[in-house]
């Protein structure tokens, strides 16, 4: 694919945007998939070539929020060990069965997800008692987390979010640190299929990889300053966005 200027500013300042989302909400690909299939890529290098600027973005921001302290990666370890076997077996799942049925389920979960950020007056940027052990969470939840992202994908960081605020018991900034490195661990394992096996347009990736850069430390940035009024209100938009894309079949 020849990369004109044009083409090239168009694809950095969307995965710009979409890193800024991604890191404080979930769902950057809410934004850079439609920006490549839109410019006529293929759908299955479009995916590909995603989990590559994707993975840049959630790694930035894991590494800052690693850097500030909101995460204890020695607690984390066996979640984020989980989290990636689970993704290994979502994606080598795909290949054997369609997981489109997906895309009927999806929009409403999102849905339903908005309304608990948008409504609940516990998420706030204090830390509970959490539902359930960590060891539990790391043995069950984690996997399960991992496995819908190597096998659907759309809006798992936003999943993890939420599961860490409604079963751990995390605050939201902390709980969206913690999704950050767990969604890196996820979009890490799919990304190693899709360099051996699939077909990414390096020039693309690359160049989106600059914009998911910038705009995942930004997000960082600012969730670690602004915390709940910043990360409550993202979600809740990036929610709906994401069900009325997928009702619509965008």
């Amino acid at each position: 694919m020849e990369l004109s200027i044009e083409i090239a500013l168009q694809l950095f300042f969307a995965a710009m945007l979409a890193g800024w989302v991604d890191t404080i909400a979930g769902g950057g690909g809410l934004i850079t998939i439609p920006a490549m299939l839109t410019l006529g890529i293929p759908p299955a290098v479009t995916l590909a070539t995603n989990k590559v600027q994707g993975s840049s973005g959630t790694l930035v921001a894991s590494l800052y929020f690693l850097r500030k302290g909101a995460i204890d990666l020695q607690k984390s370890k066996w979640s984020i060990l989980m989290t990636f076997i689970g993704s290994i077996v979502g994606g080598w799942l795909v290949l054997q069965i369609n997981s489109e049925a997906l895309k009927t389920v999806l929009p409403v979960l999102l849905i339903l997800m908005g309304l608990y950020f948008l409504l609940s007056p516990t998420v706030e940027d204090i830390d509970r008692e959490p539902r359930i052990p960590y060891a539990l969470f790391s043995a069950f939840v984690a996997p399960l987390l991992g496995f819908y992202d190597g096998f659907f994908g759309p809006g798992t960081g936003t999943f993890m979010t939420l599961a860490f605020v409604v079963l751990s018991g995390y605050s939201l900034s902390k709980a969206t640190a913690n999704a950050k490195i767990h969604n890196f661990t996820s979009n890490f394992s799919a990304l190693l299929y899709f360099v051996l096996f699939g077909k990414i347009y390096w020039g693309v990736a690359l160049v989106m990889m600059i914009g998911q850069t910038i705009g995942s430390y930004l997000g960082a940035k600012m969730v670690t300053e602004k915390g709940v009024a910043l990360i409550k209100p993202v979600v809740v938009t990036v929610c709906f966005l994401m069900s009325m894309r997928l009702l619509l079949k965008f």
